[in-house]
């Protein structure tokens, strides 16, 4: 098996084993370095020895895909700042694979690990190392592969055109931008990688998959207009001519339910989740109830407009205000979304219009369809 077989062969193993890693991985630039007694990534590209890559099994090359990957997801170099290029190199390389064993693959030989580094973050263990280093009372078990690796990259940089600069920086910048969107993504259906937390910040991810959610909730409601030219095509051939219908506008109501029981991490989470709503929902007007046991504001938001809302309430759970306020205040309403844990009183009688519970927990309600936001 020549070179570049072996890791077309891990690639796809990688990506079915752990999808994450595998895509991100698949459009990772190899490089072979023979200088090097294993391999590194700097954030830009995976160089390795040939001679070392031979040696190891296809998992073990797995391993090696996904720290490369990891290094260009995250942007490690651009977030050293100030700090010892080769240390810190080493401080994001045992952060990654601490997090890579804990997801269960195989680390080869010549990787950087310290056991009690383990669940730290990368910035803690630049600290702890220089820390040792200061001490003297450890062997680092390093050796520099280049100056590079010790100094500050400033000669290389000078160098190189500005211009040349900012397109790698931009590069860069829309790999760590991919790897965030195929995160969320993969939160969504469940294979998402273990620990991944302590490279991201996901408190603000939505938790379901608001395009294939809302396609279906809003599937039968956003038409809104008609127009005679150009007309339907689907009574055309037999001579008649109907009006043919087309989108324009997205007319959504949204509830937040703002009462004592729901805590501010959920109320955050309710937040976020409305946020994502607007951000991948286009031509939209979305009108957004706050409401406990009784009604506290009424805010509209069009299109490309920010979502900034105050939630005032932490009394009791009423959900029949909502429902009243929409029957004498709003017209044509055809979706609610309602925003709760489902503790609360309902209305006696079903609305004209569809209504979908938003609820981190299933319960039991008299109508509408409950959709579980976080899974126990």
């Amino acid at each position: 098996m020549t070179t570049q077989e072996k890791i077309s062969k891990a690639k796809a193993k990688l990506l079915v084993e752990y999808p994450y890693f595998g895509t991100l991985a698949s459009r990772l630039e190899l490089v072979v370095n023979d200088d090097l007694e294993s391999f590194k990534s700097d954030g830009k590209k995976l160089e390795f020895r040939e001679e070392y890559l031979r040696e190891l099994e296809l998992d073990e090359l797995e391993f090696v895909l996904a720290n490369g990957a990891m290094h260009a997801a995250l942007v490690h170099e651009q977030r050293k700042n100030n700090r010892s290029g080769w240390l810190w190199q080493m401080a994001t390389d045992i952060a990654i694979n601490d997090m890579l064993l804990q997801n269960g693959m195989t680390m080869p030989y010549g990787a950087q690990y310290r056991k009690r580094f383990s669940g730290m973050y990368a910035e803690e263990i630049y600290a702890e190392l220089k820390s040792d280093i200061l001490r003297d009372d450890e062997d680092l078990e390093y050796e520099a592969n280049s100056s590079d690796d010790v100094e500050p990259q400033e000669n290389q940089q000078r160098q190189q055109t500005q211009e040349q600069l900012q397109e790698e920086i931009l590069a860069e910048q829309l790999f760590a931008e991919e790897a965030i969107a195929l995160l969320e993504s993969k939160l969504q259906s469940g294979e998402a990688p273990e620990s991944i937390e302590r490279f991201f910040d996901i408190s603000g991810f939505a938790k379901l998959d608001w395009r294939e959610e809302l396609r279906e909730a809003i599937a039968p409601f956003f038409r809104d207009n008609y127009v005679v030219m150009p007309p339907s095509k689907k009574l055309l051939y037999k001579g008649i001519y109907l009006p043919l219908s087309i989108s324009e506008t997205f007319r959504l109501v949204i509830a937040v339910d703002s009462s004592g029981s729901v805590d501010k991490e959920l109320l955050d989470t309710f937040l976020s989740e409305v946020n994502f709503i607007m951000e991948h929902t286009q031509n939209y007007i979305i009108d957004l109830l706050v409401c406990d046991d009784k009604i506290h504001s009424h805010q509209r938001f069009l299109s490309g407009e920010s979502l900034e809302v105050e939630l005032k309430g932490a009394g009791g759970t009423d959900f029949r205000p909502v429902f009243g306020y929409i029957e004498e205040h709003l017209d044509d309403v055809a979706l609610l979304l309602y925003f709760t844990d489902l503790e609360g009183f309902f209305p006696k009688e079903e609305p004209s219009f569809s209504v979908k519970w938003v609820s981190p927990k299933e319960s039991e309600t008299p109508f509408g369809e409950v959709i579980v936001l976080v899974e126990d």
